[in-house]
Formats: C-alpha cells, structure tokens, sequence
C-alpha cells in the first residue's frame, strides 16, 4: 500500500486538469459524500488567452454509520477564478471563495453541533504537455490561504492555513464528437496551521490527503454547455475512513460556456 501511494504521489506531482473542471473540496470524515456544481465560464479576450470561471455548489454526505451519500449537508461553496495563458503551455490564475460547512458531533445521532465559515485566496501555476494526438499531461501547483470563522464571525479552534496542492490529471480525448474526454487525476495535500486553542501556535507543516479522481466530460449537442461526471476518492492522513479506502465522492458539474463578445 505503501509503494501504491507512493506511486500516486509522484503522478500527482506531474500534471492536472486540461480544462475548468470544478473539482470537488473534502467534506471531511464519511463513508459517501455527493459533490454539485453549476458555472459560467466566459472568454475575457478574443484570442481565448483569458477565462473566467464562476460557480455556485453544494455538498452532501453520509453519517458514520451509514452509506446515504445525500444524507447530511455538508458544503455550500461561492467561487470566483481568472485564468490567464500567459505564455504556450503556461497558465497562472488567481481565485477568491466562501465556504459554509456544518460541523456535526462524531457520536450518534450526529446531530449539527455548530457552523463554520471560510474565507480563501489561492494562486496557481500550471505547465501543459502535449503527448501526441490524444494525450495531455498538466502539471499544476496550487497555494492557498484559508481563514475561519463561526456562523457569527467568531474565533474557531483553527485560526488560518497555509496549503500547497499539486495535483495531476492526465487526458484522453476519447472522441471529436460533443468533444468527449476521460480524465484520471491524483492530487497530494500538504498544509501548515496556526492555532486559537488551545493555545495560540503552529502546527506542524506536512501531508494531509491524497485525491484521485476519474471523469468522463462532453459537450452538450448544440449547446454552450458543458458536463463533467465523476468519481472520486479522498484518502485523508488518520481518519476513520482511510481504514475503509477513503471517501467516496460521485460529482457532477455543468458549466455555461459564454464566447467573448466586444465591447461597442
């Protein structure tokens, strides 16, 4: 397993998502969770340079005890990111979001204990190679600034984090037809904290996750809409669930495409 997870790793650290999938966040501990998006991605140029994308989403997820993947809410996230190719093969971007999760007590009935909040920044560099015809291969590397509050903007246990993402996610397009494309990703989490309780310090910085995901996308026929389906698997560091092969996630986001219109 070990060898297994290693080798996930270092795919990881060698490429990422082709296009503007909305991947989904981790919901924390659960046996199965659903992730849900919808986006408005717009051209900013008309050479196709720039990009912006939107999007609303919710999550949801099982209790401990059982496998109902929509029974608990678990996420309602707000996103906004600007992609810019700056240069062939190269592409930075720069987001803001809001998160509002549910924290629920870890013994049953799993009533809702309390809500948190959280604010995000994050930028990201991404190198693209082009593996023949049908392949692609993008390597991504993400940083993040995550800031928490309680429902009523109130100090939490964890003040604010610092994390570094690199994910993979290698492409194959499957056929010209609606555009279709299958997509297998894996993507290492590593992150640093300082605390409000119980005392003010840092934690210790280091690996946290693992992500590994398969999608199928296409083109809606005759329509600016696209569809990412998928599966995905979060493997987090000590938790209950990494005993029982992580959680698992079915996730599906449409996303409104809107070309470049010139200002008159």
């Amino acid at each position: 397993m070990k060898k297994f997870f290693a080798g996930l790793f270092l795919l990881g650290c060698i490429g990422t998502s082709i296009k503007a999938q909305i991947s989904p966040p981790g919901l924390g501990d659960a046996n199965n969770a659903f992730w849900g998006a919808f986006g408005v991605k717009r051209q900013l140029d008309s050479l196709g340079k720039k990009q912006a994308l939107s999007y609303v989403a919710i999550g949801r997820k099982s209790s401990p005890d059982d496998h109902n993947l929509f029974s608990k809410q678990a996420i309602i996230v707000l996103n906004h990111e600007v992609y810019h190719s700056f240069a062939p093969h190269q592409q930075y971007s720069y987001a803001l979001s809001y998160r509002r999760q549910p924290q629920y007590e870890s013994t049953a009935p799993y009533d809702k204990e309390s809500t948190e909040q959280e604010f995000r920044i994050y930028g990201r560099y991404a190198y693209t190679f082009d593996l023949g015809r049908k392949w692609k291969l993008k390597s991504t590397i993400r940083q993040e600034f995550r800031k928490f509050f309680d429902a009523d903007f109130h100090k939490v246990e964890e003040d604010f984090q610092l994390r570094t993402r690199i994910k993979n996610q290698l492409i194959y397009n499957l056929s010209p037809k609606n555009n279709q494309k299958l997509a297998l990703s894996a993507e290492a989490l590593f992150s640093i904290s300082h605390l409000n309780e119980p005392d003010s310090e840092w934690n210790s910085f280091g690996y946290r996750e693992m992500r590994i995901a398969a999608y199928y996308m296409f083109t809606i026929p005759n329509s600016p809409f696209t569809v990412d389906i998928g599966y995905m698997d979060d493997l987090i560091r000590d938790s209950r669930s990494i005993h029982h092969g992580g959680v698992h996630y079915l996730a599906a986001d449409l996303v409104w495409n809107i070309p470049y219109k010139k200002n008159k």
